[in-house]
């Protein structure tokens, strides 16, 4: 099975909240802060494996959720927002 190097990531968590700060700054320090508990961003293969395992370490597993939605790249996907957009875009990231 090939290993796949991925270098962008969306992150999005429903945690407790006595963890939420907690979690919230380990995301901060390797992805962009999107919206509520939503993170994107680019981020090495070996970052990816430091946030998973910084997380791993702080989260509940029986009362936590996290999702990481890993892509090989900010150009292959598509970004379709609505109501106020006052962040920034996939789409604008791309051009």
């Amino acid at each position: 099975m090939k290993k796949m190097n991925y270098n962008y990531a969306f992150l999005f968590y429903d945690v407790n909240e006595k963890r939420v700060q907690k979690v919230f700054k380990i995301c901060k320090k390797y992805l962009s802060h999107f919206q509520y508990s939503v993170f994107r961003g680019e981020i090495t293969p070996s970052k990816l494996i430091e946030l998973r395992t910084e997380l791993n370490k702080t989260i509940d597993k029986e009362e936590d959720f996290i999702c990481i939605i890993k892509l090989m790249n900010d150009n292959v996907f598509g970004e379709e927002l609505l109501g106020k957009k006052d962040k920034q875009t996939g789409e604008d990231l791309i051009l």
